[in-house]
């Protein structure tokens, strides 16, 4: 695997990004829009899975950046547990919500296997470079 420079490179942040995005555009249509509480659960959902993903990379450690990901994926998870909600209201039509859903299936998928690469990695990450026998 090559080595990430920046959050932005990491393909799972990428689509997590445009799953906050949907979430926004089908979140500003109407009925959606008026259930204030789900729509800003489900849009604070769709950002902790980017912004966790960001944060627990710019820790500088391995193992922060794995907890940061567990919590960005049960994000994930959350997202389609609220899209289940929107469909049932009828906010969402089936296909959006299967649309939506596959894409925040996948980038479970993608950071469960960040995670597990990094499990397995010996790499200890930024903030120990400097440090003698780290």
């Amino acid at each position: 695997m090559a080595t990430i420079k920046k959050f932005e490179d990491i393909t799972a942040w990428q689509q997590a990004r445009v799953l906050s995005k949907c979430i926004y555009n089908i979140t500003n249509t109407k009925p959606f829009s008026s259930d204030f509480d789900l729509r800003s659960q489900i849009r604070r959902a769709g950002g902790s899975v980017m912004d966790n993903i960001a944060e627990g990379f710019e820790r500088g450690g391995r193992i922060e950046f794995i907890q940061f990901l567990g919590i960005s994926k049960a994000s994930a998870a959350e997202v389609r547990s609220q899209l289940y909600r929107a469909l049932d209201q009828d906010y969402i039509t089936k296909e959006t919500f299967d649309e939506l859903y596959k894409l925040s299936d996948d980038i479970g998928k993608m950071i469960g296997a960040l995670m597990a690469y990094l499990n397995k990695s010996e790499i200890k990450g930024e903030k120990y470079k400097d440090r003698v026998n780290a």
